[in-house]
């Protein structure tokens, strides 16, 4: 639910190549990592993301870390992070949270700028960046 929003809406959006496929995170249709804004609500004076997150690979990714940007309700950068979604089994979806010191009002873009970690045994070059899909069911998914 998007309760606490001022605009309404919300931008995931994505600077890696192909990133704005808008496949849904429950269903990649290729190799690779499927990211779903799941939802944003308020958590004390604070603002909780929930992702959902598929690993399209025949691989485990041990660990996926990715760098985000939030943008203020002003469209400035407020706050630029590191995301630890810690590992993700192949074909296996995972739920991870993150908790910002922002109300859910003052964030109206997600930006996910790319994979800073991503390790494992047999993963392809670029596994956590290249065929990366990003979708929102919380708001609208802008690429």
């Amino acid at each position: 639910m998007t309760r606490g929003l001022k605009t309404g809406k919300f931008l995931l959006l994505a600077t890696v190549l192909a990133a704005a496929s808008g496949a849904a995170a429950q269903e990649p249709d290729k190799a690779g990592v499927a990211i779903e804004l799941s939802a944003a609500e308020p958590a004390e004076g604070a603002c909780k993301l929930s992702f959902v997150v598929q690993n399209g690979h025949k691989a485990d990714i041990g660990k996926a870390v990715y760098e985000t940007v939030l943008f203020d309700d002003q469209g400035q950068v407020a706050r630029l992070t590191l995301l630890d979604f810690q590992d993700l089994p192949a074909g296996r979806l995972r739920v991870r949270q993150f908790q910002f010191p922002h109300t859910c009002a003052d964030i109206s873009r997600v930006l996910i700028n790319g994979a800073d970690t991503c390790t494992g045994d047999g993963l392809p070059d670029g596994a956590c960046s290249r065929g990366l899909m990003l979708s929102s069911r919380a708001m609208e998914l802008a690429g």
